[in-house]
């Protein structure tokens, strides 16, 4: 936003093609004080058969502090997507090792399960309006991977509220949740 503003100082609203500016930033002061992370809230609703074990999540909502949001359409995908993927390593991805020769054995997505829409029936994203001055100039944060964090702890705890077997490595599985429910 700096380099923008200085630019548009030097140039005007309507710069020549090839007119150029260079600025570096400044660093925060405020780092040491003050918190500059993205925040989030998952919860999960889960399902477990009683007879088979089988786990199923039709809904998985997220609330989220991300400074921000420039994009809301980018912003809400994203966090929609890490939702996914938190669903995916919760209930499905777990490498195996060959530990004779120290390979992954299930290397690609035909042995190697992972989430898809169709695993899931609601997958909803929001955010707080957040304004954090003290983060940066434009007051936005990093989304990334944010919507993965809690995911999984949701859908694992979520799976012990209905069945009273606490999993503590994942994924959570029906043999996991079957050998003392």
């Amino acid at each position: 936003m700096e380099t923008a503003r200085r630019f548009r100082e030097k140039y005007g609203p309507d710069p020549e093609p090839g007119d150029g500016f260079t600025a570096a930033m400044r660093p925060n002061p405020d780092t040491e004080r003050f918190s500059m992370h993205a925040f989030g809230a998952q919860f999960a609703e889960v399902r477990v058969d009683v007879d088979t074990g089988e786990v199923r999540v039709p809904r998985l909502f997220g609330v989220f502090a991300v400074g921000r949001v420039v994009n809301p359409r980018t912003a809400r995908s994203q966090l929609v997507g890490g939702m996914t993927m938190g669903l995916s390593m919760a209930l499905h991805e777990q490498s195996v090792l060959d530990e004779r020769f120290g390979f992954v054995v299930n290397h690609d997505l035909a042995e190697y399960h992972i989430s898809a829409c169709a695993d899931v029936d609601s997958v909803e994203a929001t955010w707080i309006d957040e304004r954090d001055p003290a983060v940066n100039p434009m007051g936005t944060k990093g989304i990334g991977e944010i919507g993965i964090v809690g995911t999984a702890a949701a859908i694992a705890n979520a799976a012990y509220h209905a069945t009273g077997v606490r999993v503590r490595e994942l994924p959570v599985t029906a043999d996991k949740l079957l050998t003392d429910f």
